[in-house]
């Protein structure tokens, strides 16, 4: 391994702080990893094989994908851009960024921008740029690279983050982690509002109808996308799916495998800039679609690391990541991978070079765990293997190289022993005696240090007996846990509510009220309320959020106006009132309560309809439209919704192809309040968005 790598790979090791921070990351996330796909409404084994089939599928034929989803996003009204590589893309932002004047641009996480270096391009031509999730805002002011594609301050502790705001931003010092999420907030409530320019990255592009998809936890993501005037997306034009229907396989599995969630708080489906009549959004979208060696990875061996959907699993449950963390993996002159971790060290020496970052794939185990983990089933230690080969057909001076004499001598050797299980058993059996006797000699006898053995690497005694044999005592003595797998078998599923079925499952078929309560114990769980309100002067058959004017509820002014002095409420941004019962905006009026029909930042609650609700995740659907601005559930600390009983689907995929959904300029799906866990893994509500959400629901006399 080259020096440079080796010296971060040593400081590491011997950072104890870093070394608490890392472990208890893997542990949280990796409890969280397996919990979260308990809730799976089918088996993990074969939801991953259809996701890993859809993402094949699509990279095989990218380039007719790539046709439908421009062709669509144009279709809608999206400006699109094709990049072919980093330098490019900057262009294309700066050039946007001066046609318009800005001086500002807001920012969320978005990992493209990091692999082209946006910031530094951007800042030197005096445009400032602010990162807007909490942990890479951290890191900016540290001027360091993301720890983690996910959690980017990973390696700092509450202290560390104490200090770097007290030095950085004039804060007092304080290690309350809601104290300092608090200070961001409101620091950071202005850089949105005053930016020239949103920026984000893409998650997932669908072809068929040209929808931008992001999924994020704080609101930045949405805050972004919403409140400048331009919106730039930022995408690898690997970060397609063919369909709505593969659209809501993959969010199945994204939020779970990253965070441990069933689904993100917030997911932004976007399809168009700002509609005639609408109240909020960008008057201008830009898509730019990033190839930088994408299309030349596609071709080599290596290509199904594309299929990557970056949840970062295989990072937590990395042994190698879990001791030495993202900022070790360095190229040859010290500079950080883009892309640290076991798939990093696949992407950065197809992207960037494997004479540059080759040796990343040698940070490895090649235990397996991170293939075991990843949500699409990439064979992670088949491609580590091709890297460390060399002439993986992206560096043609790599490929010229020959194998040492003595490297192929004894490959030769170990191909005949591992060719004969009685040859292979023989040896084995061999070196564990060899071994024996050699160790009361392992204390004072070493390898040269340039060998890398005893330094950076250990070479553990051999086993006594062969792996079947140890495996199948191992078996035979003890009750594997729900999660250990023989050789070759499914990870089993445990059921969940007999209520729950596939995406194809009828609606009629299941109970309303069985609907209602999962719905319910969903969002309470994530620490949302739920408040059942009686219908009253409509018959169950009349009632549709379509015709929510003529729907009357005496009960649900009642308890939303209880609500709002309870909480000191005195300003409210209010949907129109044909949005919500017409009796709500007269009752709100009566009670003196200043409100505003347009974004307004000083706006204490916001009070929206709600097109449908997913009874699966406890999620809220709010469709963009004439009169119904996504900021009033964005801005104020507290979200109201209006939701009607009848309008609860079970799934993600019923809402995801209902008309409404389809056809607005933009779609939020909301899960709760906002929230973090940058800091120290520590949960914390209220980040960009509402700290409390609050779901009234409108519902038939024999579901109260």
């Amino acid at each position: 391994m080259p020096d440079a790598f080796h010296k971060k790979i040593k400081t590491a090791l011997g950072d104890s702080q870093l070394q608490a921070a890392l472990d208890a990351n893997s542990e949280r996330r990796l409890g969280a990893y397996y919990r979260a796909f308990q809730s799976l409404p089918e088996s993990f084994a074969v939801m991953r094989q259809r996701a890993h089939a859809m993402r094949a599928r699509t990279i095989a034929d990218l380039d007719r994908y790539l046709d439908e989803f421009i062709s669509n996003a144009q279709a809608n009204g999206l400006i699109v851009h094709r990049a072919a590589d980093a330098s490019q893309a900057v262009s294309i932002v700066l050039d946007i960024a001066q046609k318009h004047g800005a001086n500002l641009i807001a920012k969320s996480k978005t990992m493209v921008s990091e692999e082209i270096g946006l910031n530094h391009a951007l800042q030197a031509k005096g445009i400032n740029v602010v990162e807007t999730d909490l942990g890479e805002y951290i890191v900016q002011l540290r001027h360091e690279p993301p720890a983690h594609i996910i959690t980017p301050a990973v390696h700092l502790n509450r202290s560390q983050v104490g200090h770097t705001f007290e030095e950085k931003l004039g804060l007092p010092y304080t290690e309350d982690v809601p104290a300092m999420t608090a200070a961001v907030r409101r620091i950071l409530r202005q850089t949105f509002l005053t930016a020239d320019i949103g920026l984000s990255g893409v998650n997932f592009g669908v072809a068929e109808s040209g929808t931008l998809c992001i999924v994020t936890n704080e609101g930045n993501g949405r805050m972004v996308t919403t409140v400048p005037p331009v919106h730039i997306a930022l995408m690898g034009i690997e970060r397609l799916v063919p369909t709505l229907d593969d659209l809501a396989l993959v969010l199945a599995l994204l939020p779970r495998a990253a965070t441990g969630q069933k689904t993100t708080v917030y997911t932004s489906l976007m399809h168009a800039p700002r509609q005639p009549g609408d109240v909020d959004g960008p008057n201008e979208r830009h898509l730019i679609l990033l190839d930088n060696g994408r299309s030349a990875m596609r071709g080599s061996p290596l290509h199904d690391a594309l299929l990557c959907i970056r949840c970062g699993a295989c990072l937590n449950a990395c042994p190698v990541f879990r001791e030495i963390g993202g900022h070790a993996y360095v190229d040859n002159r010290g500079r950080s991978s883009t892309y640290p971790g076991p798939i990093g060290s696949i992407v950065s020496p197809a992207l960037f070079g494997q004479s540059e970052f080759g040796q990343l794939a040698r940070a490895s185990s090649l235990c397996g765990a991170c293939q075991e983990v990843c949500p699409v089933d990439i064979d992670l230690p088949k491609l580590l293997l091709r890297v460390r080969a060399g002439g993986i057909g992206l560096d043609p001076k790599l490929a010229r190289k020959k194998i040492p004499f003595l490297v192929s001598l004894l490959m030769r050797a170990y191909t005949w022993l591992a060719t004969s299980p009685r040859r292979f058993a023989a040896a084995q059996n061999f070196s564990a005696i060899f071994g024996s006797l050699l160790l009361p000699l392992s204390e004072w006898v070493r390898l040269p240090s340039f060998t890398g053995w005893g330094y950076s690497r250990d070479f553990p005694m051999p086993a006594r007996q062969p792996f079947r044999v140890r495996w199948a005592a191992l078996e035979k003595s003890s009750n594997l846990n729900e999660f250990d797998l023989k050789p070759g078998a499914e990870r089993p599923t445990p059921p969940i509510s007999d209520m729950s079925s596939s995406s194809s499952s009828s609606l009629a078929a299941v109970d309303r009220r069985q609907l209602l309560e999962r719905f319910t114990t969903e969002l309470t769980a994530l620490e949302g309320t739920v408040t059942l309100c009686r219908l009253d002067d409509v018959s169950s058959d009349d009632v549709s959020s379509d015709e929510t004017s003529s729907s009357k509820s005496s009960q649900l002014l009642e308890k939303v106006l209880t609500l709002l002095t309870e909480k000191g409420v005195q300003s409210v941004q209010l949907w129109a009132g044909e949005q919500l019962p017409p009796d709500l905006l007269s009752a709100l009026e009566e009670s003196g309560i200043r409100i505003s029909g347009s974004p307004d930042p000083h706006a204490q609650a916001g009070i929206t309809g709600s097109l449908a609700a997913i009874a699966e995740t406890g999620t809220l659907v709010l469709t963009s439209g004439p009169g119904r601005p996504l900021t009033a559930s964005l801005l104020p600390d507290i979200h109201i919704a209006i939701l009607y009983g009848e309008d609860i689907y079970l799934n993600l995929s019923q809402v995801l192809n209902l008309k409404n959904v389809r056809e607005a300029a933009s779609v939020a799906l909301i899960t709760g309040p906002s929230r973090t866990s940058d800091i120290e893994m520590t949960l914390t509500l209220g980040v960009h968005g509402p700290r409390e959400v609050h779901v009234f629901c409108l519902v038939n006399d024999e579901l109260i």
